[in-house]
């Protein structure tokens, strides 16, 4: 586990501590009772012919520093579906992702779309609680977890009827993946001991993985619908997540528009 990944980690360590003192589980269940607004991440993707784009929601991140000065998620959201986003992806890491799970609360209650809780998964306690904020899907990073830590929140989020995506790196982490039958596999761009990016390490590790029946997903890096075009001509690959690109750029809505173009030479 890279120092920035370890550093996150034990910060979430603390805060998970905290949150487990004020929130019961029984509380969480019940709250979980009385919302009606859950959607299913993996067969909106799945039934999608076309190009999936998860578009991503955040305010910052360890290698970017702040990404948008003047946040505003809901607005953020609102873009990203008018402009014809498949899903969304929401960090809810506080301390080095400035995020919140109750963003997803405010999505959800303005927005009909499956939402990603985009967070550090270390606990199942976390899952629960991620869903009584509305969100349709977690994340299990593999290189931050133990095999029986990945397994338990794995079940725990089957057990709530959620999406899951596994994120790998690397070869190694993709062989570990494929046991999770039900997920979707997201192939994350970024060396986690360099934090450069590549968008090969998707066609690279893409053969380890092939034989995987739910969707790939390709994450971090995609600049451009070049981008996105050579991944899927090398891979057959067409479910992206982006985020950097859309939060930097002037008009994200032009940039989501090329991207579906693919869409259409796709279904050609």
């Amino acid at each position: 586990m890279t120092n920035i990944l370890k550093k996150i980690i034990e910060d979430k360590k603390d805060t998970l501590s905290l949150i487990k003192r004020d929130n019961s589980l029984s509380s969480i269940e019940e709250k979980i009772k009385n919302l009606n607004f859950f959607l299913d991440f993996k067969d909106t993707i799945k039934n999608n012919k076309g190009i999936s784009l998860i578009s991503e929601i955040k305010k910052a991140s360890p290698s970017a520093g702040i990404i948008v000065k003047d946040y505003n998620h809901l607005n953020i959201a609102k873009i990203y579906v008018e402009s014809g986003a498949t899903c969304l992806s929401v960090l809810t890491e506080e301390k080095h992702f400035l995020g919140k799970l109750e963003h997803i609360q405010d999505i959800k209650n303005e927005l009909k779309i499956p939402v990603l809780a985009k967070d550090f998964f270390i606990d199942p306690y976390q899952v629960s609680f991620s869903k009584s904020f509305g969100c349709d899907c977690i994340l299990i990073i593999i290189a931050a977890l133990n095999g029986k830590q990945a397994d338990e929140i794995y079940s725990e989020a089957l057990r709530h009827n959620l999406s899951v995506i596994v994120e790998v790196h690397d070869h190694k982490e993709a062989e570990t993946a494929l046991k999770y039958d039900r997920a979707l596999i997201g192939i994350n761009n970024r060396n986690l001991k360099t934090l450069e990016v590549s968008i090969n390490n998707t066609i690279s590790i893409f053969e380890t993985l092939k034989s995987h029946k739910e969707p790939l997903i390709s994450e971090s890096g995609i600049k451009n619908e070049n981008d996105a075009k050579y991944i899927f001509e090398k891979t057959g690959i067409k479910n992206f997540l982006i985020g950097e690109s859309l939060l930097k750029s002037d008009k994200p809505e032009d940039l989501m528009k090329r991207l579906m173009q693919i869409t259409q030479q796709i279904s050609r």
